[in-house]
């Protein structure tokens, strides 16, 4: 179809016979992402109320389903990628975002503890260093008044508010570390998540939630003990980013089930169901 013959269509969405408008639907959604602009400009035209909400629901259902795609994608061949997955996360709900302004921003961070951090030669005070930047100059804090926002999983919000959870700070942090090629990882406590700084020489642990604070295994121990929980190599070990890619999903979910909204929570475990 040109783009005249795709413009006739999309404009039937405002024909008042349900099997009309129920086929042109379908023919839009077949159509896939290319179908998006045309959609967005019929919707910035058209002051009909009925007409926009049926334009945003399609804009929806195609969105999500290029979410859906470039998710298994980054599972696929892209999962080294961390900051990419974080992004795609974000899309959900803001599908216009761009990956560039995201990296861009991490980007700031790192350059403010590049400056110092040649100066700074044992691994604990290449931490303090980055602690006093992350929290001292950007003034990251936990989100504990809304704990269970969906913002707190959107990097796009956590690094403009500056708070977020801890799996969403651990992440913008260790992406920060990473850069600066910090041998720093995620590692999936129950109800917590921490980072370990791990080099063949040295392992320790990082609760980014708490200021960036340092501590040790046997502060894990202690912890899975509380639980009353066995041991296990995942309270120590680095996770993957796949694994937090799938926790931060799961958070997300809880955080939409807190909020009654259900059809977003299918949506979640839509994505979930991918990995």
């Amino acid at each position: 179809m040109n783009n005249n013959e795709i413009k006739a269509l999309v404009s039937l969405l405002e024909d008042d016979d349900f099997e009309i408008r129920s086929h042109v639907e379908q023919k839009i959604m077949a159509m896939g992402e290319v179908m998006i602009p045309f959609l967005e400009t019929e919707w910035e035209s058209n002051f009909n109320a009925n007409v926009q909400k049926r334009i945003e629901d399609l804009l929806h259902n195609l969105q999500f389903n290029l979410l859906k795609t470039r998710l298994r994608e980054w599972l696929d061949n892209e999962s080294d990628d961390l900051l990419k997955g974080i992004w795609l996360v974000a899309t959900y709900q803001y599908p216009d975002l761009p990956l560039a302004r995201i990296r861009k921003e991490v980007e700031k961070i790192y350059y403010e503890v590049w400056m110092s951090h040649r100066t700074y030669a044992s691994p604990f005070d290449q931490i303090k260093n980055l602690n006093n930047v992350f929290f001292g100059k950007f003034n990251f804090v936990a989100n504990t008044q809304n704990y269970h926002a969906p913002s707190n999983s959107m990097i796009n919000n956590v690094l403009e508010a500056r708070r977020g959870n801890p799996i969403s700070l651990c992440t913008v942090y260790m992406l920060v570390a990473n850069q600066l090629r910090m041998p720093v990882y995620g590692v999936n406590l129950p109800n917590l998540f921490v980072l370990t700084y791990k080099s063949p020489d040295t392992q320790f642990y990082i609760n980014v939630f708490n200021k960036g604070i340092v501590f040790a295994k046997a502060d894990i121990d202690q912890y899975v003990a509380q639980l009353n929980l066995a041991p296990s190599d995942t309270f120590y070990e680095p996770c993957t980013h796949i694994d937090i890619i799938r926790r931060v999903l799961r958070n997300l979910s809880i955080s939409f089930e807190k909020l009654g909204e259900a059809h977003r929570v299918d949506e979640i475990r839509q994505l979930l169901d991918i990995f």
